[in-house]
């Protein structure tokens, strides 16, 4: 298994990314709509939090059954900002950090995601999902 690869190999580099002032309507809208469980939240480009599906979870009554809804109707929504809700102290690592390095912290903290960087700039999140396929493709 090859020990010194970069994070940037494996990451998802297409983000999905929420605004600070979006509402958790959108979130959960996003989530269905790409199949994630994980989406950065930025504020001005600058990276400020994390939200992920199971957050919005713990605060609705969201059905699984509806899954395949654009809208969902959701009134403790309302009660909620995007803000109160998302993971503030978020944890992000260097593109050039190796998997290894990334596995380790995924492990340790027991993240499930991690926003990825390069000079400051949010360019991707690695997943745990992300680094199980990289595994899977290393046999």
């Amino acid at each position: 298994m090859k020990k010194r690869v970069p994070v940037s190999k494996i990451m998802t580099s297409n983000l999905v990314l929420l605004n600070i002032t979006d509402s958790l309507e959108k979130a959960e809208g996003l989530f269905k709509k790409h199949n994630i469980r994980h989406v950065p939240v930025v504020n001005n480009d600058k990276i400020v939090g994390m939200l992920s599906y199971t957050d919005l979870l713990r605060i609705s009554y969201a059905d699984a059954a509806y899954e395949d809804e654009d809208h969902v109707d959701t009134i403790v929504y309302n009660m909620f900002t995007l803000q109160q809700v998302m993971v503030k102290t978020v944890k992000c690592v260097q593109a050039t950090d190796t998997v290894y390095d990334v596995a380790k912290i995924l492990a340790k903290e027991n993240f499930h995601a991690l926003p990825v960087e390069e000079n400051g700039k949010l360019v991707g999140i690695v997943t745990t999902t992300d680094l199980i396929m990289y595994l899977l493709d290393q046999y």
